[in-house]
């Protein structure tokens, strides 16, 4: 029957600790090594504990948390034949005894010369992964020594060199040197999840669906949440066969993953019901369903705004379930809300609510901003209790347009316009969408907008300087 081998810690004693030192020796000699407890200890300038084991049956259950270095003999046999008493533990010249018999059947056969000569130290490396491990060899065994670092020990010893002195030097070097191997291998590991959820994150941001629909558009994105790409906002636009645009926005209550993963459902499943065919009432009652399936309590509601543009682009109907409503500019004219009076309820909250559908009178040349409720909860002034507000988004961004600024550079010198008055980083998420219709752009690209792209995360405002006398342009 195997040993049990003990669970090893995350962290061992040699990573919290620069007092007391626990090695265990690992031989089947045992007059092998001759440094006594005193002289190590006095090398050392600390109490030292030598546990002894003659094979690694017994080794195993002599590694325990506390065990800080293990000092390896490489000419130990992979099998324990020769099990005898070991000395589980000394301390200050004290010594005791302890037992254990080697199970040949629960250690692996050597398959080669060179894998045998090894083997032993592979063994302990892998039932002491968060060890440091020293290996003994041979004075002119300078390429098995060697050999023995690559595998895996800090460090090796040539037994004929063996004094108190080297071996409380090699001790403390081989536990920094774990020490620093797995700072920097959880390090890696760390990196390597941050790169992997980044790129994940930005796959589950959309990529607008809009050729051949002649619109513009531009977005910004962004989280809340510290160090994320994705929070509980979300958008989407898509062009159905028949030419309608559709465009979505969204806000799930709340700021953690959870919330970040219902968006991610939500906007799927809209896109998924908006290319199926249901638009208006229809789709934001299928949209409720999805989200009392999905929500993690009854306590969790989205807010949604929905905008679907006839082909001509000069009317669309809007839905409003809870959102703010969007912001229309004219060509020439100023940025104005559209009215909410006909909103109905956030999604969730009502079982049997209903979402009336609004007719909006666009005109031939326009831009349209919608907005989730992060870009208006921001304070004004550092310390002060007064919002932002719609009637200070709308001052905002019109004083932009009289600057000459459009498009993306708009979106980008607003949000950073809003985290200035607000003194610092905002704590809710942001998300902000322009649609527009510029006949003459369309002449320019021959019936259609340029290929549409995904939004920009976290990217640094950079506005240019109007010339004197432009005109003021759409959104």
């Amino acid at each position: 029957m195997p040993v049990p081998v003990p669970q090893q810690r995350s962290v061992p004693a040699a990573e919290t600790s620069h007092g007391d030192l626990t090695l265990l020796v690992i031989e089947d000699d045992p007059a092998g090594t001759t440094i006594t407890v005193p002289e190590l200890s006095a090398a050392a300038g600390t109490r030292v504990r030598i546990r002894t084991a003659r094979n690694l049956t017994e080794a195993a259950r002599l590694l325990t948390d506390d065990v800080d270095c293990i000092l390896l003999d490489l000419t130990l046999p992979l099998t324990g034949g020769g099990a005898g008493p070991g000395t589980p533990t000394a301390d200050a010249g004290t010594s005791g005894t302890g037992t254990g018999t080697a199970d040949s059947g629960s250690l692996p056969e050597p398959v080669s010369e060179r894998a045998g000569e090894l083997a032993a130290l592979t063994h302990v490396l892998g039932i002491a992964p968060q060890h440091a491990v020293l290996a003994l060899t041979a004075q002119d065994d300078t390429e098995l020594a060697a050999e023995a670092v690559r595998v895996g020990a800090q460090d090796y010893l040539f037994r004929g060199e063996l004094d108190a002195r080297v071996l409380s030097r090699a001790i403390r070097y081989a536990v920094e040197r774990k020490r620093a191997d797995t700072a920097q291998h959880q390090l890696t590991e760390s990196r390597l999840r941050a790169q992997e959820n980044a790129r994940l994150e930005r796959g589950l941001l959309p990529t607008p669906l809009l050729d051949g629909s002649g619109l513009s558009f531009a977005a910004r994105y962004r989280p809340g949440r510290s160090r994320a790409l994705l929070g509980g906002d979300f958008y989407d636009v898509v062009r159905t066969p028949d030419g309608t645009v559709h465009a979505m926005i969204g806000d799930v209550c709340g700021h953690g993953p959870d919330e970040a993963a219902l968006g991610v459902e939500l906007r799927i499943a809209w896109r998924a019901l908006t290319l199926a065919g249901l638009c208006g009432d229809e789709l934001l009652s299928t949209l409720q369903q999805v989200l009392e399936h999905e929500r993690q309590s009854e306590e969790i509601f989205a807010t949604l705004c929905t905008v679907d543009i006839a082909p001509d682009g000069r009317r669309a109907g809007l839905c409003l379930a809870g959102h703010p409503a969007p912001l229309l500019a004219r060509h020439g004219l100023p940025a104005r809300l559209l009215p909410y009076q006909d909103g109905g309820p956030a999604l969730g909250l009502l079982p049997r609510a209903r979402w009336p559908r609004r007719q909006v009178e666009l005109g031939g040349a326009w831009s349209l901003m919608m907005y989730t409720d992060g870009l208006i909860e921001g304070r004004v002034g550092t310390g002060g209790s007064e919002r932002l507000g719609q009637d200070g988004m709308v001052a905002m961004v019109n004083s932009r347009l009289e600057q000459g600024l459009a498009g993306e550079e708009l979106l980008e010198a607003a949000v950073a316009e809003v985290r200035e008055l607000n003194g610092g980083e905002l704590t809710d998420d942001v998300a902000v969408l322009l649609l527009g219709r510029d006949p003459e752009r369309i002449r320019r690209w021959g019936g259609s907008a340029p290929r549409s792209h995904p939004a920009s995360v976290d990217r640094p405002p950079s506005p240019p300087a109007r010339a004197a006398g432009a005109q003021r342009p759409p959104l």
